[in-house]
């Protein structure tokens, strides 16, 4: 819950500072903002099956990091989610 929390807010606030510098093309952004969370887990995974394990073998690493990057991808899909609809409800209420 900390995560949501976190990555909600820190959307809203680059979505201000996107709209404050007069740039209305914050839609996309604040998916990627949001989603962002899911290439630093993948990126960790890396770091994880070189140096934390012993895997070796085609078919271990094909599944590790098919699995990883379909994990990461729904990383990046909640989390985009959240910080677009953050983002939306914020910008809804400046603009009201």
């Amino acid at each position: 819950i900390i995560l949501i929390i976190v990555t909600a807010f820190i959307t809203i606030a680059l979505t201000y500072f996107q709209l404050a510098a007069e740039d209305h093309r914050w839609w996309w952004r604040s998916i990627f903002c949001g989603g962002s969370t899911g290439f630093f887990i993948f990126a960790y995974c890396f770091y994880y099956y070189f140096y934390k394990t012993e895997m070796k073998g085609v078919m271990q690493t094909c599944f590790y990091f098919g699995y990883m990057s379909l994990t990461c991808y729904v990383f990046f899909l909640m989390l985009g989610m959240v910080g677009f609809r953050a983002s939306l409800v914020f910008v809804k209420n400046i603009y009201r």
